[in-house]
């Protein structure tokens, strides 16, 4: 029988990151964040060491495999910790990574021995004892600098309690020429210390770099790559979804509009051909009738193909489409297009059903007197905002084609935002990045 690992969820975007410290709170922060490294290293670093080793000793009988299992649990509790640590003090990113984890109803035996199956956690126990080399070198260095930076500038009140011989007396100062005497010393340990409280925010950034950056690759990794797994399969799903309630629609559409119709039309050339011979003017009657319903199919064939792949979009770009689309809207609407003259046709296709099925939206149910569409090519997407005055309350799980708009959005990696408090007004909001490629 296949087997099937439960995991755990990843979350589609990381914990949201504090805002970068700045200034003397940096220094700070780096500073703790590196002594403190020493603290959490040295505990995680022996357990995860010995559990190992005795482990592996005894890997023969059963107790082996449940310390294995003991050590990698003990790694991901300090890895999930280590995570903690680099949000709050640093302020990076530090997103999780899904591990497996045990169905419920598993037995003890499944619930041990998964968490050995686990990369994730793998790399865990290889963090626990990799981060103690880092962790030992950076806590190190921040103590040497914050130690010489505090020494050097107060050396000149606390260097009178050390005893002073004027006639055998060796000072740093006398031993690269600079002279001798407590003034010269101080005068030499107060430049030391200025210079490394100068260098203490570089060696504190340096300090805490290896050392999160180190965790951030063995701990948070695997969690961006899964993320961008998620997101890609996400967004394919919504093209999928998009596409089939494209075709639905584009079905219904057909069947209601010019099937009716050229039924209607079949039906009343059959009764101008009974009646051409005996009643001619009645036949021209019901003749040019069908005329009429034949330009009006036309017509909606071409509002069809126009929902399919808009021939002004194609020929002459998103903002005279744009702008034509507003021209035919009922309420007076006020465009602004600020765009590249090529954009990606993805790009294009997406912004143009988001402004057409809000514009459809503000004309059928909004109730508003003015509406306004604004498209600005910025930071590397497209921001397109649609906003009315009208009584609001729209929604996507309403229907009103918001709820397959936001899929069509989603299907190019974008964000789709509806606002639309009761009393108004509404403003549907889309953000959809330029620079990658249409799924």
């Amino acid at each position: 029988m296949t087997e099937t690992l439960a995991m755990t969820v990843p979350q589609p975007t990381a914990p949201a990151a504090p805002a970068a410290p700045r200034g003397v709170r940096r220094v700070l922060l780096d500073s703790g964040y590196a002594l403190t490294s020493l603290l959490f290293a040295v505990p995680a670093f022996v357990l995860a060491v010995m559990l190992l080793s005795a482990g592996a000793g005894t890997l023969v009988v059963v107790g082996g495999v449940l310390l294995l299992s003991l050590a990698v649990q003990v790694a991901r509790g300090f890895a999930r910790f280590e995570r903690l640590r680099m949000r709050g003090m640093l302020g990076l990113r530090a997103p999780s990574p899904a591990y497996l984890c045990p169905r419920p109803g598993d037995g003890f035996w499944r619930r041990m021995l998964l968490p050995l199956r686990d990369v994730q956690a793998w790399l865990d126990v290889v963090w626990c004892v990799v981060g103690f080399v880092t962790a030992l070198i950076g806590s190190i260095l921040v103590l040497v600098w914050w130690a010489t930076a505090l020494g050097g500038l107060t050396y000149w009140f606390w260097q009178r309690f050390i005893p002073y011989d004027p006639d055998d007396n060796v000072t740093l100062a006398s031993l690269i020429g600079l002279g001798e005497g407590r003034d010269v010393e101080s005068f030499l340990m107060l430049a030391i210390g200025a210079f490394a409280l100068l260098t203490l925010p570089l060696a504190a950034r340096l300090a805490a770099s290896v050392h999160s950056g180190l965790a951030w690759l063995m701990l948070c990794g695997r969690a961006d790559l899964q993320q961008e797994i998620a997101r890609v399969t996400g967004t394919r799903d919504a093209a999928r979804l998009a596409e089939a309630e494209s075709l639905r629609r584009l079905e219904r559409d057909i069947h209601d509009g010019p099937q009716q119709r050229l039924v209607r039309l079949t039906m009343d050339l059959g009764r101008a051909r009974q009646q051409v011979s005996g009643d001619p003017e009645k036949a021209a009657t019901i003749i040019d009738d069908a005329v009429r319903q034949a330009r009006e199919a036309t017509e909606e064939l071409r509002s069809l193909s126009r929902g399919i792949a808009p021939p002004l979009l194609v020929d002459r770009g998103l903002a005279a489409a744009v702008e034509e689309m507003a021209a035919g809207c009922p309420v007076p609407v006020t465009t602004t297009v600020e765009v590249p003259a090529e954009l990606p046709p993805h790009v294009e296709t997406a912004a143009y059903f988001v402004v057409a099925e809000a514009l459809t939206n503000v004309a059928k149910h909004s109730g508003a007197r003015a509406a306004r569409v604004a498209i600005i090519a910025q930071d590397g997407a497209l921001d397109v905002v649609v906003t009315d005055d009208g009584v609001g309350g729209a929604h996507p799980g309403k229907g009103l084609g918001l709820a397959g708009l936001g899929q069509r959005v989603a299907a190019v990696d974008g964000d789709l935002d509806v606002t639309s408090p009761a009393g108004g007004p509404t403003t549907v909001r889309a953000r959809i990045p330029i620079g990658r490629s249409a799924p």
